[in-house]
């Protein structure tokens, strides 16, 4: 085959195997993309085989376009709050509840009292302050983005102490120093990396200390010779001092987790009741709802964040307090929130769920890869993006060996290529597909069967 009898990019366009492709990628990016690869080809000097084949064309371009677009996919990592995958599931039944709500004119800032305009956070803050038991809260796109409103209104110019075991950094490199430097303030550190002691923020307490802040350090943990100082003790040393004290949870839980069986993690309601005047939290983490910053505390307080300018490029937008509101709505019945709330209900899976999914896939796997090792294997799940990061769960995994490590990983490739993804995780040379994340288990098994068999 020569280049010049290469098919016009037109005549690809015009095939039938391109109208589905132009209708899901877009015609400007399909077109780019033939371009693209024929380009490579003159460039190169050598054509690949099927360069006169319509329909291989196709087949290309849709991998490639699909790979670079947002996609629903697996998450059979075992780590269950997945930061790259999505974060916290959300309630289907919930999004419904909005669709009309966020698809049409709605209240946003609206008073249908008075007529006259309303707060944008009013209806989630009133949730907020039920359940938590809050003088006054307010909401902004995420937690980091509460925490540089409160150091930017509180502490702009000025220095604040941390303890140097909580300089966290969070995903993609950001730290919290540097947060605190945007933010217009100074950073004294106190304390040593595993340990802190009460006299350590006295003594750096002077006239440039606006306030105290704690970092619950939920990304990580430290453990054996440690210290750190309580929030009751700081309260009091802030109070002592005329200072507010705001707490940073990171992933903030607004229930006991024990009550399920789980791990315990302070809720807000916890921290408020020890004296923190602040705390900042997490929507999309142990909340299980949407991304979003949530700050509660005094009626003072959240007043002055709300008259930062910076609270307006922060906000967040109907979508977002629509779903949270909704969310939100659920904790007010507690005894139907693991059966309602998505992150809950897969947290609460039963073991002899979990087993009999496991059990369905590896006869399933068997069956498509012979020339694997398959078994269902015990498992411990994280709930990951920083919550309880010195706890796991039990659960069960479909482990997959391979006498070659190479094959391991080509499989871990060929499942991500499938038409909804399945995201595994590889250890110790083997293939861990964990179960908690196998909720809509047909959907999953329908999925596997496109496995195309290794060459």
């Amino acid at each position: 085959m020569e280049f010049r009898d290469l098919p016009s990019i037109d005549k690809l366009l015009r095939s039938e195997h391109f109208a589905a492709l132009i209708t899901a990628h877009g015609a400007e990016r399909t077109k780019n993309l033939l371009r693209s690869l024929q380009a490579q080809w003159r460039t190169s000097g050598s054509l690949p085989a099927w360069a006169d084949d319509e329909q291989a064309y196709a087949k290309v371009v849709h991998e490639t376009l699909a790979a670079l677009e947002y996609q629903t996919v697996f998450n059979l990592t075992g780590t269950i709050i997945h930061t790259n995958l999505g974060r916290a599931l959300l309630s289907e039944s919930l999004f419904q509840e909005v669709a009309a709500l966020v698809t049409r004119p709605m209240n946003l800032e609206y008073d249908l009292r008075t007529g006259r305009r309303g707060d944008r956070d009013g209806v989630v803050e009133e949730r907020l302050r039920v359940l938590t038991g809050a003088e006054a809260c307010t909401i902004v796109n995420n937690n980091a983005a509460a925490l540089l409103l409160v150091l930017n209104t509180f502490a702009l110019g000025r220095t604040v102490p941390v303890s140097r075991g909580e300089l966290i950094e969070i995903g993609g490199s950001f730290r919290l120093p540097e947060l605190m430097e945007r933010a217009g303030c100074t950073l004294h550190e106190v304390g040593t990396t595993n340990r802190t002691h009460l006299q350590d923020f006295a003594r750096a307490i002077d006239e440039q200390t606006p306030l105290l802040l704690k970092v619950h350090p939920s990304n990580y943990h430290i453990s054996g010779f440690t210290r750190e100082v309580s929030i009751n003790d700081l309260a009091k040393l802030a109070h002592d001092n005329h200072l507010p004290l705001c707490v940073d949870l990171g992933s903030g839980t607004l229930v006991d987790l024990e009550r399920w069986g789980l791990p315990h993690e302070p809720t807000v309601q916890e921290v408020l009741a020890q004296g923190a005047d602040l705390v900042t939290f997490s929507g999309d983490k142990l909340l299980g709802s949407v991304q979003a910053g949530l700050i509660v505390g005094g009626e003072k307080a959240i007043t002055e964040l709300k008259k930062n300018p910076l609270k307006r490029a922060l906000r967040p937008d109907k979508v977002t307090l629509a779903l949270l509101d909704r969310t939100l709505a659920l904790y007010e019945q507690p005894e139907t929130l693991s059966e309602r709330l998505p992150l809950l209900k897969t947290l609460t899976t039963p073991t002899t769920e979990l087993e009999q999914r496991a059990a369905d896939i590896v006869t399933l796997m068997t069956t498509l890869l012979p020339e694997f090792t398959i078994q269902m294997v015990p498992s411990r799940c994280q709930l990951g993006s920083g919550s309880l990061p010195d706890q796991t769960i039990d659960s069960r995994a479909v482990r997959i060996d391979h006498e070659d490590p190479k094959s391991i990983r080509q499989l871990g490739e060929r499942l991500r290529r499938l038409p909804t993804p399945v995201i595994g995780r590889i250890h110790e040379d083997a293939l861990h597909l964990d179960m908690r994340g196998a909720e809509r288990l047909e959907a999953l098994c329908a999925t596997l069967q496109s496995l195309v068999p290794t060459p």
